[in-house]
């Protein structure tokens, strides 16, 4: 009996996460090769883990409940490697890539259908009050290691690389690389969310690799020396 009443117990709550929070079961099918099935993704996976915790602390902190939100939010720390403000404004199909060392502060704003690989901070640069974290568009995806720092603007459908450190304002449909980020150009085009990391453009290499070719093209042009006159006659 007691054993029946514990699978029913799992069973209702499996139910209700993956509908709930079936956007972000989706984005880890899609996202994620290894994601074998939705109960794989409910019973394993740290990110949606910490987005189950963050939707109760959020709920909590909109309705004024001192301290409990926060200590939810350790908690979720302390269980994923993955520490969310509840104060943090997050849409709808957030996919958090193993996870650990994410830190997203109390004024960040996160779109929907955002990527966020292991060791991301979307923080503050310890100048400011007031709206001091970064604001992130639609169908965004930050590299590994990457630093978005300071009351910046992501814009949609932008891609910032492993390890960037990002201090300003990024357009839409752009690739951000390097310390401090730099724009490498994309065309215009919309960025797949499943895009090669070690394949991303490099901006200072572009640079380097057109000074190359402008060298090559004088070389090519310089008119050929004028032979000597003999003088000894």
């Amino acid at each position: 009996m007691i054993f029946l009443v514990i699978l029913l117990f799992f069973c209702v709550i499996f139910l209700l996460v993956s509908t709930f929070f079936s956007d972000e079961v989706k984005a880890s099918k899609e996202r994620d090769p290894a994601a074998k099935s939705t109960l794989e993704i409910l019973l394993l996976y740290p990110g949606l883990h910490a987005i189950i915790f963050y939707r109760v602390s959020h709920w909590l902190w909109n309705k004024r409940v001192p301290i409990l939100p926060r200590l939810l939010s350790q908690v979720a720390r302390s269980l994923t490697g993955i520490e969310i403000h509840p104060g943090a404004q997050i849409g709808r199909g957030l996919f958090i890539d193993h996870g650990t060392g994410v830190v997203i502060g109390e004024t960040a704003i996160v779109g929907n259908n955002v990527t966020l690989y292991q060791g991301v901070t979307l923080g503050g640069t310890g100048k400011e009050t007031g709206k001091r974290h970064p604001t992130l568009g639609d169908d965004i995806v930050v590299g590994a290691g990457a630093k978005v720092l300071g009351n910046i603007e992501i814009g949609s459908n932008a891609y910032i690389g492993a390890n960037a450190v990002v201090i300003k304002d990024v357009p839409p449909n752009t690739t951000i690389v390097g310390v401090p980020g730099r724009i490498t150009k994309q065309d215009g085009k919309k960025i797949d969310r499943s895009l090669d990391h070690i394949h991303t453009l490099d901006p200072v290499m572009q640079q380097i690799n057109e000074l190359e070719k402008r060298l090559e093209a004088l070389e090519k042009n310089r008119p050929s020396p004028k032979p000597k006159k003999n003088t000894e006659d």
